[in-house]
């Protein structure tokens, strides 16, 4: 009996427990209720009474170092199953992997930059929605049932009212809707810009897109002449592109304004001496502008005769790509990390 006890602990020392199919065989022969330890205590009663209690202490000993055993295989496989399941490990002394953070579009940074312009000339930012009705994009802006933009080439329609509906139903052309809602919402005075996404139909190409960001302007009060409107972009141009940046403004024809002008600035690329973005003349332009016109202030209840107010838009896009001398529109859109990388830090 003795020699066997002797056998089994040379056994259970050289036995190998690499997996839980391996444990559970260890746990089969030598510590279960059939295992063989228990077979040898069953077989004490055949020992001689004097020789019993010193083999019944040699197989308790047995019985221990085989548990001992089992549950040490039994830890190792738990914490070596932990150590897969979270990964490699972490080597400290290693240097460590510098942390890419992101960098934000470079519309988002003019975006942001535009309206801090503003707001320190005590604008404040004003939100609308992106599907509207025909009457908050055209109709309260003066646009003519027969004007061009309001034909299926130019203007993306959700529904029509030769379609069922009662109303019109598009994607915003403008932010000039905001100004509308605003405008029937408050009382004069107002004085606010109107930042967002909107959409056309048109082709993609390198100086155009179906979708783009604008930026307009309200600013409605008793008094406020065009030298006002004046004042306001003369102060964004130099704050934006610079102080040795010449601004003009030329007559121009918009519905919802009266007088309207067109902002041009002088190239900053070519320094107004002519080149191909401002096609030789020296000149870009940046916006849209105009006072107000009396009937739109009408159509949003407010009195023409008692206030007056002037409006401008400019695309983001278009700001964007003078300030950073971008000569495509569509890299604003494909994500290409070599370019947006380039605006990192600003």
């Amino acid at each position: 009996m003795l020699e066997k006890v002797k056998e089994l602990y040379r056994e259970i020392e050289h036995y190998t427990v690499d997996t839980k199919d391996q444990l559970e065989q260890f746990r089969l022969r030598f510590v279960s209720r059939k295992g063989i330890i228990t077979e040898l205590f069953e077989s004490l009663k055949a020992i001689p009474q004097e020789d019993r209690r010193a083999v019944g202490q040699e197989l308790n000993g047995l019985k221990n170092f085989a548990l001992e055993r089992f549950q040490s295989y039994t830890q190792l496989l738990e914490e070596q199953a932990s150590a897969s399941a979270a990964g490699p490990a972490v080597d400290l002394t290693l240097p460590s992997t510098p942390n890419l953070t992101g960098t934000q579009h470079p519309l988002s940074i003019t975006r942001q930059r535009i309206i801090r312009i503003f707001e320190r000339m005590g604008f404040n930012v004003a939100d609308g929605p992106e599907i509207e009705t025909d009457w908050y994009n055209f109709g309260a802006l003066n646009f003519p049932d027969n004007h061009p933009a309001r034909e299926m080439q130019d203007t993306f329609f959700i529904e029509k009212k030769s379609e069922g509906s009662e109303i019109d139903i598009l994607l915003r052309t403008h932010t000039s809707n905001v100004q509308i809602r605003l405008m029937e919402r408050q009382k004069p005075p107002l004085r606010s810009i109107m930042p967002g996404r909107v959409y056309r139909n048109e082709a993609i190409s390198a100086r155009a897109h179906c979708l783009f960001h604008q930026v307009e302007g309200l600013y409605v009060d008793r008094n406020v002449g065009f030298k006002d409107l004046k004042d306001t972009l003369y102060y964004f141009v130099k704050e934006m592109f610079g102080k040795d940046t010449k601004i003009r403004f030329r007559p121009s024809y918009f519905p919802f304004t009266e007088p309207s002008a067109e902002i041009d600035i002088s190239c900053l690329i070519c320094k107004g001496e002519g080149c191909n973005v401002c096609k030789q003349t020296g000149w870009v332009e940046i916006a849209g502008s105009g006072m107000v016109d009396p009937q739109v202030l009408a159509n949003c209840g407010i009195d023409p005769d008692e206030f007056t107010g002037f409006a401008f838009g400019m695309g983001i896009e278009r700001i964007t790509m003078l300030k950073y001398q971008v000569r495509d529109l569509r890299l604003f859109t494909e994500n290409d990390v070599r370019f947006l990388r380039q605006f990192e830090g600003l």
